[in-house]
């Protein structure tokens, strides 16, 4: 049996499912770091990175198998996400002139693109090299109610700086809207270490306001300043130093599961939002974005399932960082939009940059 760095045997993740095959994609790079990708969903299932002593491990949580991915219990762990990534209030948007109605799937919300939404779906895959990774998805006009024929294109780089960049790009044939994200925990600690969260890791982020939520976790609609409150991260801060205070946005959150919005000096600009590190092993990932928002989620609703190595997943062991438009933007005007119309390109850059410390 051939096994991954990771210790993934690829073998288990080649399978046909809706009619099209799965399979594990290994890119490396030239410090022995190494990122495990599925078609299925675009799933990034393993990423080993060095501590600071240069024992690798692996910082995210996964599944060990197609099986798990398909049928486990968190069906975003590690995937890409569309068309819209994060919620929609009510499940309905106008776009148009026209109205256009969603799946529920998160209460009385769309969610992630719907039940069935890009973290459902085979991915054309390409492998352009040992570290670059080229996935594609044409979603049909009408597919999950949104409207238009959306042309998808991802690219996953796993550079010899230890940086993973995603690379998105999509075209459309009709006025649509267009949102992608990668749904990633991340644990730097490394997951075959995890005893029950991230609590004791380190967050900094470039965010002056943030998006209070109301208890279906819809924002308001204003972005209130981080000053004062737990969601200020500016300066470094443990992830659990105030996560479990008494505060209405964090038990609306059930914790941190809140849109941040960067600091960026113009539109569309790469700049720094997060920096996340595990003090123990030295390890420390700065996230790069040039979206205008940032959701950081710290797990809160993972159950303590079984994933890779027989390692449990309780509630908070990884943390999400999904760089997007803020939810709910196609029923706040007063937000950045994610609209996407024919003869334009949707592109966004996401880049998670390793090293220690």
């Amino acid at each position: 049996m051939i096994t991954t760095k990771a210790g993934l045997d690829p073998e288990r993740f080649v399978s046909v499912v809706d009619g099209k095959k799965t399979a594990l994609y290994v890119l490396k790079n030239n410090k022995g770091a190494e990122m495990c990708v599925c078609n299925y969903a675009g799933t990034i299932v393993s990423l080993m990175m060095p501590d600071r002593n240069g024992e690798f491990a692996d910082v995210v949580l996964g599944m060990d198998s197609i099986d798990g991915l398909v049928n486990g219990p968190e069906p975003t762990l590690g995937a890409a996400i569309g068309r819209y990534g994060n919620r929609i209030a009510g499940a309905k948007f106008t776009l148009g002139g026209k109205e256009y109605q969603l799946a529920f799937n998160d209460g009385p919300n769309s969610l992630h693109g719907g039940p069935k939404g890009f973290h459902k779906v085979v991915w054309d895959a390409e492998q352009i090299n040992d570290q670059t990774l080229v996935l594609r998805y044409t979603s049909a006009d009408g597919e999950e109610g949104f409207p238009g024929t959306l042309k998808v294109e991802m690219c996953y780089k796993l550079t010899d700086d230890n940086e993973v960049r995603l690379d998105y790009k999509a075209t459309t044939d009709k006025l649509t809207l267009c949102n992608l994200t990668n749904h990633s925990y991340f644990n730097l600690a490394g997951i075959e270490k995890v005893t029950s969260s991230v609590e004791g890791q380190m967050l900094t982020v470039n965010a002056d306001r943030y998006l209070p939520i109301d208890k279906v976790s819809i924002p308001f609609g204003e972005k209130a300043p981080v000053e004062g409150t737990p969601f200020d991260f500016r300066t470094p801060h443990l992830v659990g130093e105030r996560i479990n205070d008494d505060n209405e946005q964090l038990r609306n959150g059930s914790g941190y599961d809140h849109s941040f919005a960067i600091n960026q000096d113009k539109p569309g600009e790469l700049c720094l939002a997060t920096v996340f590190e595990d003090l123990k092993s030295g390890r420390v990932m700065k996230t790069y974005t040039t979206e205008p928002g940032i959701q950081v989620y710290t797990g809160n609703f993972l159950t303590g399932f079984e994933g890779k190595h027989g390692c449990a997943f309780p509630r908070r062991s990884g943390i999400c960082f999904e760089s997007q438009h803020h939810p709910d933007s196609p029923n706040k005007p007063q937000f950045e939009q994610a609209t996407l119309a024919p003869g334009e390109v949707y592109h966004q850059l996401t880049i998670y940059a390793f090293s220690t410390k």
